[in-house]
């Protein structure tokens, strides 16, 4: 009897963005349904789980804007750079408000040194840029009004989600993959970049395991 293999589907790579998207999906979906993000999406974390997971964003963030601004004249990277996207000045300003939490993790060592190894090339961090700035633009705005109703915060505390130069995130977004196709890689670029999207949300879940962990002290 002849054992029929079975059939192995190359990844479109016609569309950078649509690739990113589509091949990484089940990653991003492991890394969304951490408990930790369900009971924040619940409004059911506490200051103190909430300054925990700042405190690690902060770190993360300072790590990425810092590989960017070594990188503004790398043709890859420039694609996708943008002053208006940086967060780390609005999370110290938050951090200034829910106070300091434990950024001294495994996981938060590991996201940063990764940063720092695979955001060297414009490759590499294109990937990192894609899969932190299209979620803040996208979910990550809903934690903030989550964020709002659950605290009662007024103008303090969650100056993470607001984009003050970015009045439409849509149509920001539309081009923002646009330019991501624009790019002028090859096959096994574009496969690479595909595997470090994975590689990142990965290490997102990484970030929610340990404050999942943590989870029973962070409830409200």
């Amino acid at each position: 009897m002849t054992l029929t293999q079975p059939e192995t589907s190359t990844p479109d790579t016609s569309s950078l963005s649509r690739l990113f998207r589509d091949g990484s999906r089940a990653e991003h979906e492991d890394a969304e349904s951490s408990s930790f993000m369900s009971e924040l999406l619940a409004g059911r974390v506490n200051e103190r789980g909430y300054a925990d997971y700042l405190a690690r964003l902060q770190r993360v963030y300072v790590a990425l804007e810092t590989a960017g601004h070594r990188l503004a004249g790398d043709p890859i990277a420039a694609a996708v750079l943008d002053p208006a996207l940086e967060r780390s000045a609005a999370i110290a300003a938050d951090v200034e408000h829910w106070g300091p939490g434990d950024a001294a993790t495994p996981a938060t060592d590991a996201y940063v040194a990764r940063i720092e190894e695979a955001g060297s090339t414009g490759l590499g961090f294109v990937a990192h840029h894609y899969t932190r700035y299209l979620g803040d633009l996208s979910g990550g705005r809903a934690i903030g009004r989550i964020l709002r109703n659950t605290f009662d915060l007024d103008d303090a505390g969650a100056a993470f989600y607001d984009f003050p130069e970015i009045a439409k995130p849509k149509p920001y977004k539309d081009a923002y993959r646009a330019r991501l196709d624009d790019l002028p890689l090859s096959e096994g670029q574009k496969l690479d970049a595909l595997a470090e999207v994975k590689t990142v949300f990965g290490l997102n879940g990484g970030l929610f395991a340990e404050l999942t962990e943590n989870l029973d002290a962070y409830r409200r």
